[in-house]
């Protein structure tokens, strides 16, 4: 599936909007973008949406603005990652999007964590992040 041309300065734009948080960068999948810090993806952009990394530590700061969750169909099904909506403020000031990209990012580094906790506890080699 092709990338518009919108679809592309969006993400460039988000991905721009994001460098406060590190050296952020984007990679194509399943046919919209994860945004990626330090190897960890913290944010994917499906058409024109930002969803965030989310976690039980993180999600209630979401909900409590009514932002929803990515949500896709599956053989018939509708599937819910652990991303939502980030706010609409966010993708227009710097300083908020700073923000919730850094909780965003920090959701991902504890669940890297806990992947790396549960393999070692298991005997196992660590999973890439």
């Amino acid at each position: 599936m092709a990338v518009s041309q919108q679809d592309s300065e969006f993400v460039a734009y988000v991905v721009d909007l994001l460098q406060s948080v590190g050296p952020v960068s984007s990679r194509r999948m399943f046919g919209g973008h994860g945004i990626f810090l330090e190897g960890l993806m913290f944010g994917l952009i499906a058409g024109q949406e930002l969803y965030l990394k989310v976690d039980g530590q993180s999600r209630e700061e979401f909900t409590a603005l009514g932002l929803q969750p990515f949500t896709y169909l599956r053989q018939g099904k509708t599937m819910q990652l652990n991303y939502y909506q980030a706010p609409e403020e966010a993708l227009e000031l710097p300083a908020t999007m700073a923000e919730w990209g850094n909780k965003a990012y920090a959701t991902a580094v504890r669940a890297a964590a806990a992947k790396r906790q549960k393999a070692h506890a298991q005997g196992k080699p660590e999973p890439k992040a």
